[in-house]
């Protein structure tokens, strides 16, 4: 069966002998090895101050106490994404207010945003669902007009690029995620890209209990509360040796992305998605939309293909339901949303027996 995601480790000649040297070092925590790592991120995303976290979930934690979201307040999000991007939100406190969503692309309405923004709203979460940019600049220009700030979940879209520009530059504060299925991963992991040095700063105090790591044990005095929330060094190894070969890994999902694009037009019964003018998708999943969803599912898995939704949306969960808002658009594409695998592991044979399954027809 063809996988609809699938690990990415380097290989043992690569990856051990830096492993081991780490493993065997006498320093396995924080350290040299997450300095470096922050910076090579860092320079692979071209701005931005770069936060390493145990977990993307973390990133999102600090980014909402960063942007001052707070017991009580409102923060505008989507349905459609992985549960820790709404989470998150509940971790502080806050209630999640959804917008719907624009139905050509799965992202976030940006007129649906302004229609739910109230005294309450603190901030807006947009996410890069299956790697596609969301719109960029409307959303720019909401936060200025509103003066909210945006946190940007990027944990799809490593690599993807906004009017040339790649993700982790466009908001005042963007995570991503390095769990072990994503373009890149430490095993577990996540990155804080922060605009602010001042508050890039104060993050690092946050990711370890509100202590400063540059001074001792006994010369620090915690003001606010932190977490235990740092990447160590071996986590960092890894990543730093994914690091060497991401731009090669990320094109791979991008050719077979742009493949897709161009061999699934025009079928009875498939619709696929638009991107926004500027935007260039780094694919971590490549979303359809389809009529009778359960036969396509079921003849792709007759043909050694796994598909499906991959994602609840969120709003079926209790928990992350606060208003029980109706989401008319999300519930016609969520009706026929469909993934099929698109990543390093899909070569080109494999990617021509995709399509040609779907041509036959469901």
């Amino acid at each position: 069966m063809v996988p609809l995601v699938k690990t990415n480790i380097p290989s043992k000649e690569e990856l051990m002998p830096f492993l081991e040297k780490i493993l065997y070092s006498g320093y396995v925590a924080q350290g040299e090895q997450v300095d470096c790592f922050e910076k090579d991120f860092n320079r692979y995303i071209g701005g931005n101050h770069s936060l390493s976290l145990n977990s993307g979930t973390s990133a999102l934690h600090i980014a909402l106490i960063l942007a001052g979201v707070e017991e009580g307040s409102e923060v505008i999000s989507t349905a459609l994404t992985a549960e820790p991007t709404n989470v998150a939100i509940k971790m502080v406190g806050a209630k999640i207010r959804y917008a719907d969503i624009d139905i050509d692309t799965g992202s976030i309405c940006p007129q649906s945003i302004t229609e739910n923004i109230n005294a309450n709203t603190k901030a807006i979460m947009v996410v890069d669902y299956a790697g596609i940019p969301v719109n960029v600049p409307e959303i720019q220009k909401i936060s200025k007009k509103y003066d909210l700030p945006v946190i940007h979940d990027a944990a799809h879209s490593l690599g993807a690029k906004f009017n040339g520009q790649k993700t982790g530059n466009h908001f005042s504060y963007t995570v991503f995620s390095f769990q072990a299925i994503k373009h890149l991963t430490t095993i577990d992991g996540g990155m804080l890209q922060i605009t602010s040095k001042e508050e890039f700063e104060k993050a690092k105090l946050i990711r370890w209990f509100g202590i400063d790591k540059k001074l001792t044990r006994l010369e620090n005095n915690i003001r606010f509360q932190g977490y235990k929330y740092h990447m160590n060094n071996v986590n960092a190894a890894i990543g730093l040796v994914q690091l060497k070969s991401i731009e090669k890994i990320i094109d791979i999902y991008i050719d077979n992305g742009k493949f897709y694009d161009a061999e699934l037009q025009n079928i009875a019964g498939l619709n696929l998605l638009n991107y926004y003018p500027g935007s260039e998708p780094s694919y971590w999943l490549y979303t359809l939309l389809v009529e009778n969803k359960e036969d396509f599912i079921r003849k792709l898995s007759e043909g050694g293909i796994m598909a499906s939704e991959l994602h609840k949306r969120n709003d079926r969960h209790d928990y992350l339901n606060d208003f029980n808002q109706k989401l008319p658009r999300l519930d016609r594409f969520y009706d026929k949303m469909v993934h099929i695998p698109c990543g390093w592991w899909v070569d080109n044979e494999i990617r021509e027996r995709i399509v040609n399954t779907i041509k036959q027809g469901w």
